[in-house]
Formats: C-alpha cells, sequence, structure tokens
C-alpha cells in the first residue's frame, strides 16, 4: 500500500497518521471489552508499529485487564471521548488504531475477526475471513 492514512477524533483535539506501507494487519475484535468499549458489536483494529504512527494532542487513556490477563490501554479523546488509539502493554512496540476513527478507510483489508466466542448474533462473524475463538497465538 502507497500514501499515508490520517484520522482523529470527532471534536478535532487529537490526530494521527502513519504510512499505509507500515500497516502490519487490521481485525474485528468481538470481545467484550470490545463491544462495550465501541458500543457496537465489534471493534474494527488496525495494527501498525508504535514507532509509525505520529499523533498530535493528548489522549486520556483507560487500562484494564484484558480476557487473557494482557493489560489494554484504550486511548480516547479527553474532550469528545472519541476511542483512537490502544495498545497492550506487553506488546509495547505495537499500536491498535480503531479503523473507525479514519478520515479514509476504504484502503482496509480485514484479514481475521478474533473472539468469535463473544460475537453477538446481531454482529456475526465475517465468514469471508478466517476468525479465532480467542485471541490468535
Amino acid at each position: 500500500m502507497q500514501g499515508n492514512a490520517s484520522g482523529g477524533c470527532l471534536c478535532g483535539a487529537v490526530d494521527y497518521s502513519f504510512s499505509k506501507s507500515d500497516v502490519i494487519s487490521a481485525h474485528h475484535c468481538h470481545c467484550t471489552d470490545c463491544r462495550k468499549m465501541t458500543g457496537s458489536g465489534k471493534a474494527t483494529i488496525v495494527m501498525i508499529p508504535t514507532k509509525a504512527l505520529n499523533s498530535s494532542g493528548q489522549l486520556k487513556t483507560f487500562t484494564v485487564t484484558g480476557s487473557d490477563g494482557s493489560q489494554v490501554a484504550r486511548g480516547f479523546c479527553p474532550n469528545c471521548g472519541s476511542q483512537l488509539i490502544s495498545y497492550v502493554e506487553e506488546m509495547p512496540d505495537i499500536r491498535f488504531i480503531k479503523a473507525g476513527s479514519l478520515d479514509d478507510g476504504s484502503w482496509l483489508k480485514i484479514t481475521s475477526s478474533f473472539w468469535s466466542q463473544s460475537a453477538e448474533p446481531w454482529s456475526p462473524i465475517d465468514l469471508t475471513c478466517p476468525s479465532f475463538v480467542g485471541n490468535p497465538e
């Protein structure tokens, strides 16, 4: 992929950019925490190296212990509450961009779904790509 991607929060206080060529992969996550965080059936995330992310503005974070025991920090705009970037403390070199916060996400290719065991019937797993019962190993 060529070019840059950008995104940000609803009020414009926080924004980010990265090179599309740095994207590792993109996934749907149906875990309970992601569903609660988005208020939807899943979170669609774009994995990129931490060093590839450029951002401005301050995020507030909320950290929880994930289903597999890892510490998951979710970053959101302190003004409008938009969810933007999360990371697993045990994986400091990776950031998860919330795909819905991209200015243009039409180029994304979803490669798998996580936590199929907790997918709601009204937001089913995408059967066109592989899925994992929990986190991939």
